[in-house]
């Protein structure tokens, strides 16, 4: 079945769910390690709470910029299945890991292979109909952003229980079952144009030339994942300080503040099928700004008006997150997975230059310091949503 075929009609369900499932199931392979830091330090050394968790991130990137690609030239079912498979490898040589090495290795490759879940986004957006592209990537990354915020509750608990080697022994058999509702749920799709990988690459070269919605939408969603990291690069050092004096755990808890974030996802993309995306990309990027603006005044001195400014940054980058994914992938049908990449290698830049900066500013200034950086962040952000209207792809 072609993607033009698929696109004609709605998606089943099972389709849906298997695409949700992926998504928030592949990318929470990066997350696990996160709460096991503690007891990896104490076999493997301090060097461990750096590498492990780096290690990670940045072969996510990388499986972004080099891996999503392939999607536009091979089966992306196929593309999936493989990657799942693969992902149980890495997974079961990270839990029989000796040492720091080959843990550190085995991370990288988790990181890369983890990039299924930025295949899976795409295609729901090849498979689904135009009047509901939005709403269907939304519920696809309710699933992915889910997945991420579960990831660290899962993996504590059974890591408290079990042990971290437990922890990706489990998450390897995870990896096996969902390449398995892959092969099961999703339909084989052929690509619409044969390219060499080379090719393939030069291509996002020319899509950032031609397409300045997608340029545009790239930027402003940068620049929110720069304020939305300034914020929680700097969140804990404010909150176990005095006067508030909470651990690490108490901190962690204001990550459940981004339920709401997530579950606003299918109605920022209902939305933006219904009136268009660019609306919602600003008033996602005035959330943002207000919630700087909040906790500016009282962040520094209440609890629950940093839960506010949470909430509101939260339903903000998410929000915008789906409306500027909605009108990009609307951009050039054939080029998903290409267009998928040059926005999401956007967002992570801005995300390390974010909390860069946000850390900078709370040893320079203090929370004044980090909601000043945040909050300009988030005014940019807006002002080239703003703008982005007079933007007119080739």
């Amino acid at each position: 079945m072609s993607g033009d075929a698929a696109a004609g009609r709605n998606l089943p369900s099972l389709t849906r769910i298997g695409l949700t499932l992926i998504a928030g199931g592949a990318v929470a392979n990066i997350y696990y390690n996160q709460p096991l830091l503690a007891v990896l330090v104490a076999e493997f050394g301090d060097r461990a709470a750096l590498l492990v968790p780096t290690a990670s991130l940045v072969g996510y990137g990388l499986g972004i910029l080099f891996l999503v690609p392939l999607g536009d030239a091979l089966p992306r079912r196929d593309l999936i299945v493989w990657q799942l498979l693969a992902l149980a490898v890495a997974l079961v040589v990270a839990a029989l890991s000796p040492n720091l090495a080959v843990l550190g290795l085995a991370s990288l490759a988790i990181g890369v292979l983890a990039c299924a879940a930025q295949q899976a986004v795409p295609f729901a957006a090849e498979l689904a109909p135009d009047a509901s592209r939005g709403r269907i990537v939304g519920g696809v990354m309710t699933g992915l952003l889910s997945g991420i915020l579960l990831a660290r509750t899962a993996s504590g608990f059974v890591g408290a229980h079990f042990g971290w080697r437990a922890v990706f022994f489990a998450a390897a058999g995870l990896a096996v079952a969902m390449a398995a509702v892959a092969w099961r749920t999703l339909p084989r799709t052929a690509p619409r144009q044969r390219l060499r990988y080379r090719a393939l690459m030069l291509s996002l070269l020319h899509l950032v030339r031609s397409q300045p919605t997608l340029r545009n939408a790239s930027l402003s969603q940068a620049l929110l994942f720069a304020s939305f990291n300034a914020f929680w690069a700097t969140l804990a050092l404010l909150v176990e300080a005095p006067p508030f004096d909470l651990t690490a755990a108490g901190a962690g808890l204001f990550g459940v503040i981004g339920v709401a974030g997530a579950l606003i996802a299918p109605h920022s993309g209902r939305y933006s099928d219904r009136r268009g995306a660019r609306p919602v990309v600003i008033v996602g990027s005035a959330l943002v700004a207000a919630a700087f603006a909040v906790l500016a005044l009282g962040g520094a001195v209440s609890l629950v008006v940093i839960g506010i400014g949470v909430l509101l940054l939260d339903i903000g980058i998410n929000g915008a997150l789906i409306a500027n994914q909605t009108r990009a992938y609307a951009l050039v049908p054939g080029a998903r997975g290409r267009i998928n990449t040059v926005l999401f290698t956007a967002v992570f830049i801005g995300g390390a230059a974010g909390a860069f900066l946000g850390s900078r500013a709370f040893l320079i200034a203090g929370w004044p310091g980090v909601c000043l950086v945040g909050g300009a962040f988030a005014l940019a952000a807006l002002l080239v949503s703003w703008l982005g209207g007079r933007a007119k792809s080739t």
